[in-house]
């Protein structure tokens, strides 16, 4: 243990530290399974069951009627910050239930804790695997299927846990939804940014007369902050959350000071925001030791009424090359992937922009497994759910490539979604054309 901690610092000595006990796996059940009653979403038939590892973490497993023998695994986003709590899968799964609809048996895990850590919660997934696997038998196929910060996830397990230690693959495909696949390194600087550019124009999240802290702790540690605070503070400063007409005009010029400088959208401030709050906190002071892995020291903010006076005046912070380090060996990816995986990501996505997907890209070329990765991008301006017959024509590409070894195409995919959009009554809007940069 010492060792571990001294190499790559508190998260992964923390990975460790949470772990299952000697004596018995992880999978091991703490709650015995039980049949629940399925989200209204599902097909007719489909039973359902949850239950608790004994790492922690709450699961839901799923499988229709008309069970086409696969499995998806999925992992879920956020990171949530509270407690896992029972039903919380059931969410994933009712939002994914096209998934079910095509035959697929469906499994997702709360997590054995709230907050950061991606080995962690990449650990929990495929403990997930092994418990369907032991009491349900092992399907024809599995496939990972991870969504926003569950793509950084669902990556990293693919990277972990593919192969058995008998040789054998444990997955055999993977789906990455809108994720935040440039590893958390690069994740959330602009988060950080946008502590320091909000502060300099606001000065109200600290405000004057409360304790003073450096931005990028999120909160001092012992400290809360409800999202609906963070947007009171917002609402005061900026007038987001009133009517137009009623904002003032210093407000009107903070609003588009921060997001000019930003690049944000006004209906999106808050929420940024109280990632900047609250899941910055949890990642400085229970993961990272009190450590700051952002740095804004060589950022020259522009876009401004008076870019001179934002650069001079804006907080400054500068990383600890140790958090930096441990942050690193949590969350991100190493490219070096050996299953086929397909990736989809809207153009306007606002709480995961679509450049992770080119890092992601980039980071899979220089390992030299491009030909293990085909990239999707459509022109949805959403993040939690996109268009249904996108998934599922994702997931027959997939399988297709699986099978037979064929590589597919993006314009292949997108023709594949249009011939089930009728059928699925949803629009399909994949554009093979569109490529970001990084």
């Amino acid at each position: 243990m010492t060792a571990l901690r001294r190499t790559f610092g508190p998260l992964a000595a923390l990975a460790v530290a949470a772990g299952p006990s000697a004596t018995s796996p992880a999978w091991a059940q703490a709650v015995a399974p039980r049949m629940e009653t399925c989200p209204e979403s599902l097909p007719a038939g489909t039973q359902c069951w949850s239950g608790r590892a004994e790492s922690g973490a709450w699961w839901w497993y799923a499988r229709p009627a008309d069970w086409n023998g696969r499995l998806i695994l999925h992992a879920h986003g956020g990171p949530r910050l509270g407690d896992p709590e029972r039903d919380e899968p059931a969410e994933d799964l009712d939002r994914f239930s096209m998934m079910v609809a095509q035959g697929y048996a469906w499994a997702g895990s709360t997590y054995r804790r709230g907050g950061y850590g991606v080995r962690m919660a990449a650990e929990d997934t495929d403990q997930l695997r092994q418990i369907v696997w032991d009491r349900w038998g092992r399907p024809e196929r599995t496939l990972l299927h991870g969504q926003s910060w569950g793509g950084n996830v669902a990556a990293k397990a693919a990277e972990l846990y593919a192969v058995a230690t008998d040789g054998r693959r444990n997955y055999d495909g993977v789906l990455l939804s809108s994720g935040v696949l440039g590893g958390g390194t690069r994740a959330y600087g602009f988060r950080a940014d946008l502590r320091a550019v909000y502060q300099f124009y606001c000065r109200n999240h600290p405000r004057p007369d409360e304790a003073q802290y450096p931005l990028w702790q999120g909160l001092p540690q012992g400290e809360t902050m409800p999202r609906t605070e963070i947007a009171a503070r917002v609402r005061e400063c900026t007038g987001v959350g009133r009517p137009v007409a009623e904002r003032t005009p210093e407000q009107t010029a903070r609003l588009r000071n921060i997001l000019s400088v930003t690049g944000l959208e006004e209906d999106h401030l808050v929420a940024h925001l109280a990632w900047a709050t609250n899941l910055f906190q949890d990642l400085v002071w229970k993961r990272l030791g009190g450590r700051n892995p952002f740095d804004n020291m060589g950022r020259t903010y522009r876009g401004s009424d008076d870019d001179r006076a934002l650069n001079q005046g804006v907080e400054r912070f500068a990383a600890d090359p140790d958090a930096v380090a441990a942050l690193a060996y949590d969350s991100d990816l190493s490219g070096d992937i050996i299953l086929p995986t397909v990736t989809i990501h809207a153009r306007y996505d606002p709480t995961v922009f679509v450049e992770h997907s080119a890092m992601y890209a980039n980071t899979v070329g220089e390992a030299g497994r491009s030909n293990l990765l085909v990239q999707t991008f459509t022109t949805e301006t959403e993040h939690s759910r996109l268009s249904a017959p996108q998934y599922v024509a994702l997931l027959e590409s997939l399988e297709a490539w699986i099978e037979t070894g064929e590589r597919p195409t993006p314009a292949g995919i997108a023709a594949a979604c249009e011939a089930l959009a009728p059928r699925m009554r949803e629009p399909c809007r994949i554009d093979p054309g569109f490529y970001p940069q990084p």
